[in-house]
């Protein structure tokens, strides 16, 4: 292995498999990953205009006991999409193996190996790579980073997870402290059974009491505490730091979307909710790296960073008149979503949305509850509004098609920026 490698970091994934995973859950269950859905992957990362066909190829660079690898895989397997599975623990891989065995699926292929090797495998170039709460973990971050773009398509696109700094204070705080206890202690069952020990005697005052319900990792059994409170080798970054990092030392384009919440934690004016300050409008007139910079301090409770990585912005483009809308992550239709911003007559309200954990101020627009209920996944934006256009009885000319996007902009924005509302291209 690389030096780049801490060889207790290998140590531990070997005796304490990450995540568990028992493979005989996949008989009754599919755990989905956020980047990993391609509803998602294909409106930030190719425009809305990727098939997942014609030789797709993902790779899950330190892939562990195989979320992202099996939910790829579950999502592609009747296309002909290869998924390359690496990772460099030979028990992280039994059991990624195994649940892919339990699905059926044979679209997988597996490397036992470091992601630092990337440049020596003789790898095909691939459409996309997941590199999910790796690089965090290595000596030399951006040698990690840069093996990945070594295997990367010019146009493919990079899915990444770091942990956050400010949201894991308290971890680090504790692993300080189990530091401090456990002094030379090597036995990882021992240093496991100190922390549960300290770990159900906190008092009032310690910050990862106040602030546990931000983590659930250490309720995952062994394998969770000594990830979460043990590592040998973990780092974290503000979102300042990782555009100083993506975008101004290699020249990516980011996409920022936390787990079930999407951009919304980057964004001051729904971090502030429905009481914002005074000085709302000029928060969000700041360029975007400063907006994301401002609301991770504000409210401190994003502990991951996930984001798309590309050459260039592809983001599927709102104001495209071919491109279709569609709801996502969610059980929504245009008649629900239509009721919910019609909730005032077409005036500003407040929209609450406890999955995202959001309460901002909307304004529908005057169009805006009736378009979004036109929305179905299958009709353009322009038949939308020709639609709309053919039932309209007012005396002065129907609106444009300029004027019904930007009615609907800020609709569209909101719940684009909770991922509820996608882009894709009709073809």
């Amino acid at each position: 292995m690389p030096e780049n490698h801490i060889p207790e970091v290998r140590r531990q994934y070997e005796t304490l498999p990450y995540p568990p995973r028992d493979p005989e859950d996949e008989r009754k269950r599919l755990i989905s990953t956020w980047l990993e859905s391609l509803p998602m992957i294909n409106h930030y990362c190719f425009g809305g205009r990727q098939s997942f066909g014609q030789g797709f190829r993902a790779l899950v660079a330190g892939g562990g006991t195989g979320d992202a690898t099996i939910y790829l895989a579950e999502q592609l397997k009747h296309t002909d999409a290869t998924i390359v599975h690496l990772d460099l623990s030979d028990a992280s891989n039994a059991i990624a193996r195994e649940r892919a065995r339990v699905r059926g699926l044979s679209n997988i292929e597996w490397i036992r190996d470091s992601i630092l090797n990337l440049p020596s495998l003789g790898l095909s170039p691939f459409d996309y790579v997941n590199c999910s709460g790796v690089l965090h973990h290595l000596a030399d971050p951006d040698q990690g980073l840069h093996a990945l773009r070594h295997v990367l398509k010019p146009d493919g696109a990079l899915g990444i997870m770091v942990y956050a700094a400010v949201g894991r204070t308290a971890i680090y705080q504790t692993q300080s402290l189990m530091r401090l206890i456990n002094g030379a202690e090597e036995d990882p069952a021992r240093k496991i059974a100190a922390t549960r020990d300290i770990l159900g005697s906190l008092p009032p005052g310690n910050w990862f009491r106040r602030s546990q319900d931000l983590h659930h990792d250490h309720r995952m059994g062994d394998a969770g505490i000594y990830d979460l409170f043990l590592h040998s080798q973990d780092r974290a970054y503000t979102a300042g730091e990782i555009f100083d990092w993506f975008q101004d030392d290699h020249g990516l384009h980011l996409e920022f979307t936390d787990v079930a919440r999407g951009r919304s934690p980057y964004l001051p004016h729904m971090v502030l909710g429905r009481k914002p300050p005074d000085r709302i409008a000029e928060l969000r007139a700041m360029p975007r790296r400063k907006q994301y910079e401002v609301a991770e301090l504000l409210g401190g409770e994003i502990i991951t960073h996930s984001f798309y990585a590309t050459s260039d912005d592809r983001t599927a483009a709102y104001g495209d008149i071919n491109a279709v809308p569609f709801y996502f992550h969610e059980p929504l239709t245009g008649e629900i979503v239509a009721r919910v911003f019609n909730t005032n007559r077409g005036q500003p309200f407040i929209l609450n949305h406890e999955n995202a954990r959001l309460s901002v101020r909307v304004n529908p627009g005057r169009y805006g509850a009736k378009l979004l209920g036109m929305i179905d996944g299958n009709l353009s934006f322009g038949e939308i509004f020709d639609h709309f256009r053919a039932g309209w009885h007012g005396q002065a000319a129907a609106p444009s098609n300029e004027a019904l996007f930007d009615d609907l902009r800020e609709s569209y924005e909101t719940l684009n920026a909770v991922d509820r509302l996608l882009l894709r291209h009709p073809s």
